[in-house]
């Protein structure tokens, strides 16, 4: 049994992750900026104010975990990265800090070309501010997230989307996961499948994976 935190339990992926891990038997850690808004998270689980950008909420929650799950939006473009370095500077001071689980865009993935997919001439405006984030957040555990533990997991790029919990996925790295009509597909239940899968058995420590189908 672990304990895993989820920065961004009350949202659409974080709330996924918070029941397939209470599901397992893990404790559970739910870091909300509104807990008053989360009663339909699973019972077992502690909710707590939190948030990832504020040293004294990673301090608060840190010293109990195993895990910390990023899976936070609803801000401007700078949200990831503000959580990349908050997270990675105050987890290096802690003796046996939690790993970091940053679920990041899925724009960041790379086409066969080797260029980004939120760098395509076709890439929707609407997104580019999120996608620009992401990178940022992902760019910077890379090359400064020395002295801690980090995972950053991307979603398909297109066809991520709520539904049901199969269980069964597939995994890559830099490039999306596709069936054989080219399709990269999955829902937020088994990409929570995957993120707990991977806190349970690590696979891809201080690096960038992606699941689909």
């Amino acid at each position: 049994m672990s304990t895993i935190v989820v920065f961004g339990a009350g949202g659409t992926a974080g709330s996924r992750v918070t029941a397939e891990a209470i599901g397992r038997g893990h404790r559970v850690i739910a870091a909300v900026r509104r807990p008053e808004a989360t009663s339909y998270l699973p019972t077992g689980v502690r909710v707590v104010t939190g948030d990832a950008t504020s040293e004294r909420s990673v301090r608060e929650v840190a010293p109990d975990a195993d895990a910390l799950v990023v899976a936070i939006g609803g801000g401007g473009p700078e949200l990831w990265r503000n959580a990349a370095e908050n997270l990675v500077t105050t987890l290096r001071e802690m003796p046996a800090a939690p790993r970091i689980i940053h679920l990041g865009g899925g724009s960041t993935l790379l086409t066969p070309r080797g260029t980004r997919i939120m760098d395509e001439p076709d890439f929707p405006a609407q997104y580019r501010d999120s996608a620009l984030g992401q990178a940022d957040a992902l760019d910077y555990y890379r090359t400064a997230a020395d002295g801690v533990t980090w995972t950053y997991v991307s979603p398909p790029p297109l066809e991520f989307h709520p539904g049901e919990r199969t269980g069964h996925y597939r995994t890559g790295t830099d490039q999306p996961v596709t069936d054989d009509q080219g399709r990269s597909v999955l829902t937020y239940e088994d990409l929570a499948v995957a993120i707990v899968d991977e806190i349970e058995q690590p696979r891809h420590q201080n690096a960038r994976f992606t699941a689909a189908y």
